[in-house]
C-alpha cells in the first residue's frame, strides 16, 4: 500500500475536507476503511453497494459527494488501469445497509453526466473463493497454511474427500476469507498464475453463491420444501 500524488484541485481539496486517507493498493484507490474517528468493526454484510457505468475519467473528487447524500461512506474503492483512468466501476461501503439500500434506490440511473447513467445494486459480498488443481495428498490444515501463506483474510478451507478413495481429497477447496474486500485481493493476486501453490499452478476463481432472499420476502414463506436431500453424510455431492 503506498500514498500517492493526487492529480486534481478537486481530489486535494475533498481529503482536506473530509480528513479520509487516499492510498493506492493493487490497481484500487481506496478511500476511507475506516474513516477518522471510526470506533467498532466494520460495517455487517449488506452495506456495501456495486457502481457500474462510470465514465473512465472521473474520481473521487466527483463521486463522493454524489454518494455521501444519502449515507455515510466507510469506504469507496475506485478500480483502475495502470494508465490512471478508472476501470468503469466502483464499490461503496456505507456504515449500514439501510444506507447501503437507499442508494441502490436513488442513485441507480443516476445522471453523472450527458449520456452517462449510474448503475447502482448492492454488492454480492461474496468472501469465499474456489481454487483448483491442488494436489490431492494435502490435508485441510496444509492448505490452509500454504494459501495463508500467500494471500491475507483467510478464516476457513473448505475440502472434500475422494469419491472412491476417501483417504485422498478431490483436487480442490473453497477458501472463505474475512471479507469481500480480502478475498478480491486474493483472487487478483492469485489470478496471473506467477504464485505457485504447493509448487504448482492453481485455477481461482469466485465460489458461487446461493441467491439471497430478503427478509421482507421471508416474512410471508410458511412452508420450504426440501428435494435432493444428501444421502451420504460423507460425500457432500451424493444425493438421492
Amino acid at each position: 500500500m503506498i500514498m500517492f500524488e493526487y492529480q486534481t484541485p478537486g481530489t486535494l481539496q475533498l481529503i482536506n475536507r473530509t480528513g479520509y486517507k487516499l492510498v493506492q493498493e493493487n490497481g484500487q484507490r481506496i478511500y476511507g476503511g475506516p474513516p477518522p474517528n471510526w470506533m467498532g468493526p466494520p460495517p455487517p454484510k449488506g452495506s456495501e453497494v456495486f457502481i457500474g457505468k462510470l465514465p473512465r475519467d472521473i474520481f473521487e473528487d466527483t463521486l463522493v459527494p454524489i454518494f455521501e447524500r444519502v449515507g455515510f461512506i466507510y469506504e469507496m474503492r475506485l478500480m483502475t488501469n495502470f494508465s490512471g483512468t478508472n476501470r468503469g466501476f466502483c464499490f461503496v461501503t456505507y456504515s449500514t445497509p439501510e444506507e447501503a439500500a437507499r442508494a441502490v434506490k436513488e442513485l441507480d440511473r443516476f445522471p453523472i453526466r450527458p449520456n452517462y447513467r449510474l448503475g447502482v445494486t448492492v454488492s454480492i459480498n461474496n468472501c469465499r473463493l474456489f481454487i483448483g488443481g491442488l494436489p490431492k495428498d494435502k490435508n485441510r490444515e496444509e492448505i490452509f497454511d500454504e494459501i495463508s501463506r500467500v494471500t491475507e483474510g483467510v478464516v476457513d478451507v473448505i475440502c472434500y474427500p475422494g469419491i472412491t478413495d476417501k483417504s485422498k481429497w478431490r483436487g480442490f477447496a473453497f477458501v472463505e476469507y474475512e471479507s469481500h474486500k480480502a478475498a478480491a485481493m486474493a483472487r487478483r493476486k492469485l489470478l496471473p498464475e506467477k504464485i505457485l501453490l504447493f509448487e504448482q499452478r492453481v485455477a481461482v476463481d469466485w465460489a458461487e453463491l446461493e441467491p439471497m432472499v430478503s427478509d421482507e420476502i421471508m416474512k410471508n414463506v410458511s412452508l420450504i420444501f426440501v428435494i435432493d436431500l444428501i444421502t451420504d453424510s460423507n460425500d457432500p455431492f451424493s444425493v438421492s
